[in-house]
This record gives structure tokens, C-alpha cells and sequence, in this order.
């Protein structure tokens, strides 16, 4: 074996985004313990961070020491119970795997069927919290990576509020690209990813969980169906100061860039952060509209950090997206389920999220297509 030099990519697709050559710096500092009192201090500066990203005071916000998808997982085997009847708002690509989510913990999923592509109906879940008395939990994603489309998270959490459930929020591509506001839209259960908008590497998930859905969790009648995300024994862990239990051996490096990506989050400013977002989606947006592309979300409902972009009748996709990576070094994303072949997927995240990288983006995008087109 030889050690591996990976070529330079400008990462626009759906994630992971750029990473920032400061939070690569951090993670080359020397390991520490997980129980060193210095780590341990860090790991307090983290929790506070994640709490102002997320506007929240949930003493129980930390970061899972596993992808996105572990977060997902956490949330959904901690709060879900042989038997319980969860409200699933499935979209895309992740509101379905949160009704596998459902099932896999032992409770039955009672799906709210959505077109790809539209935001979820508020009519619709309040027709089906109506129908289904017993509920007790709504999940829904706030940002669905797969279309594109961004979900009116406020008003489903009000609507569970008024039908007694508890909510589980999926802001894996949201956190510090959209406004989120965890407290004041009276989410209770909300997981991400560090590798989307925050700008980190891959491979952990910050969560964060209401007193009421911990209560949810305390009162278990059952063994929640993971030892490694059992929150009763993850929150020994990341709840002392000073007093902490072992439970496993902590990513120590990847969380030094984590603590990295929210110092830089909060030197530019959290709304300066979503500010950019935006400002460069617009950007992108007034570039494809001049080379006579589409977007396949309409403007009332898109996120800025996601954008997909209708593929031209009669283009192969995936040569396109070849010749992008292979000529110019830009990765893009395709599209996924029903809208495999019909869309590109370009990401505006993180440190990915600048004008100069959504200029290098379209000359690429444009040359590509020509090239793949005078084939």
C-alpha cells in the first residue's frame, strides 16, 4: 500500500461540500483522551455552539459521533416504541427512509404521500393527524436533499403541537444554510450532518432533543433497540462537567474540526452565513436562466443550498456530470428515484457557497453540455 493524494475537487453536489483548509488544519492537531479534562472542555464549547446554530437551549444538543444518518437513526430508536403510530411526511428520498426509520424501531408508519418536487401539504397532515388520533409522533425533513424543495417546518410543527405529537426534524442540508429556529418552532427532535452547510468533514450528526421528548425517552417501556445510540447512556457521556461516563471512544480529531466549523460559522455571523447562501443561489439561478435552464422546484418553496436543475431534452445526464469531474475537477450530483435522468442536483453549501465557485460551476456546466452534446 502507498499513501493516497486525492486530486483537488470543487464539491457542488449534494454533499459533502468544500472543506475549509482552517478546519483541516484543526483536525491535524494532536488526539487527546475522550475523557482528557481539555477535551472535555471543548466538548462543552461544541454543545454551546450547536445550540446557537440551532436557537435553542436543549441542554441535550451534541453531536453523534456517526453520519447524518445515525442522527436519523438515533432520533427515531430513542422516540419510537413497539407499536407507536408515527406520522411520516415523505417528499423524497428521506422522508422515506424515516418511515424505514419508523418500522425498523417496532412502531407503524402512516405515511403523507407528497408529489416530488412540492412542499408537503399542511391541509393533507392535518386531514391525517385528524384521522389518527393515537399519533404520538410527526416526522417530516426540513430540506429534502433528493428535490430540493423546503418544507414550511413552523407551521407542521404547530399543526403536531395541536394533535398532541411530538416532532422529529430532518435538517441535514437546513442547519446554518436556511433560517432554523429549534426553540421557537417547538421542534422536538432535530438531527443534521457536519459535512452539508456547516462546511466539516463527514461523519457526524448534530443532534438535539426538547425536555418533552426526553421525558418520552426516560418513560420507555422497552430497551430502545440500539446499545451504541441509547440516549440514556450517549447523555452520561455528554452531560457532566467534569463527571463524564465512558461510553465510547470519541472521533477526538473530527470533533476539533466540528468545533472549527462553528468558529468560523459564528465569525461570519449565523445570518450572514444564510445571507450567502442565498446570495449565491440567485447568482446561479440568473446564470442558468442564461443559458436557457430550468429549475424543477418553483421559486415560492426552493432551498438555496440545493438546487436541481432540469436536464435538456435529447442530454445524457451522466456524461454531462463525467465531463464536469474529468475536464474541469467540479463534482455535481444527479438526480434520484423518479428523478434519475431528468435533473442535476448542484449544491451551494458551506464553503462551497461562493460567487466564485458558482462562476467555475456554470463555465463547466455550459462547456460540458456542448461537448457532450456535439458528440
Amino acid at each position: 500500500m502507498q499513501s493516497f493524494y486525492p486530486q483537488k475537487r470543487l464539491l457542488m453536489g449534494p454533499g459533502p461540500s468544500d472543506v475549509h483548509s482552517r478546519i483541516l488544519e484543526a483536525m491535524s492537531r494532536p488526539t487527546l483522551g475522550h475523557l482528557d479534562p481539555d477535551f472535555q472542555n471543548l466538548m462543552e464549547e461544541i454543545k454551546s455552539g450547536l445550540k446557537r446554530a440551532y436557537k435553542t437551549k436543549n441542554r441535550m444538543t451534541f453531536p453523534v459521533s456517526a453520519p447524518g444518518s445515525a442522527g436519523m437513526e438515533s432520533c427515531f430508536v430513542n422516540l419510537v416504541e413497539e407499536g407507536d403510530r408515527v406520522v411520516v411526511v415523505k417528499n423524497g428520498v428521506f422522508g422515506e427512509r424515516m418511515r424505514h426509520n419508523v418500522m425498523r424501531a417496532g412502531g407503524i408508519p402512516i405515511v403523507v404521500d407528497v408529489e416530488w418536487g412540492k412542499a408537503p401539504d399542511l391541509n393533507k397532515i392535518e386531514e391525517i393527524l385528524k384521522d389518527n388520533p393515537d399519533a404520538s409522533l410527526l416526522a417530516f425533513v426540513h430540506a429534502e436533499t433528493s428535490t430540493g424543495v423546503r418544507a414550511d417546518a413552523e407551521s407542521i410543527c404547530r399543526l403536531a403541537r395541536n394533535h398532541d405529537c411530538l416532532t422529529i426534524m430532518d435538517a441535514v442540508t437546513s442547519l446554518a444554510g436556511i433560517d432554523l429556529e429549534v426553540d421557537a418552532w417547538g421542534v422536538d427532535a432535530v438531527y443534521s450532518g457536519s459535512q452539508k452547510c456547516l462546511s466539516c468533514t463527514p461523519g457526524l450528526s448534530p443532534v438535539s432533543f426538547s425536555e418533552a421528548a426526553l421525558d418520552k425517552i426516560k418513560n420507555r417501556k422497552t430497551l430502545v433497540r440500539s446499545w451504541f445510540l441509547d440516549l440514556t447512556l450517549v447523555m452520561n457521556y455528554w452531560e457532566g462537567d467534569g463527571g463524564r461516563s465512558y461510553h465510547h471512544t470519541a472521533p477526538v480529531n473530527a470533533l476539533y474540526g466540528l468545533h472549527e466549523s462553528l468558529v468560523m460559522l459564528f465569525e461570519e455571523g449565523l445570518n450572514e452565513t444564510i445571507g450567502r447562501h442565498a446570495a449565491v443561489h440567485q447568482q446561479l439561478v440568473a446564470g442558468l436562466d442564461k443559458m436557457g435552464l430550468s429549475l424543477f422546484v418553483d421559486e415560492s418553496v426552493r432551498l438555496p443550498q440545493l438546487n436541481t436543475v432540469n436536464v435538456p431534452e435529447g442530454i445524457d445526464e451522466a456524461k454531462v456530470r463525467s465531463r464536469m469531474l474529468s475536464d474541469h475537477g467540479i463534482e455535481i450530483g444527479a438526480g434520484l428515484g423518479p428523478l434519475a435522468g431528468k435533473v442535476w442536483r448542484i449544491g451551494l453549501m458551506g464553503n462551497s457557497a461562493r460567487p466564485e465557485s458558482v462562476d467555475r460551476c456554470l463555465t463547466a456546466l455550459s462547456d460540458s453540455i456542448n461537448a457532450v452534446d456535439n458528440q
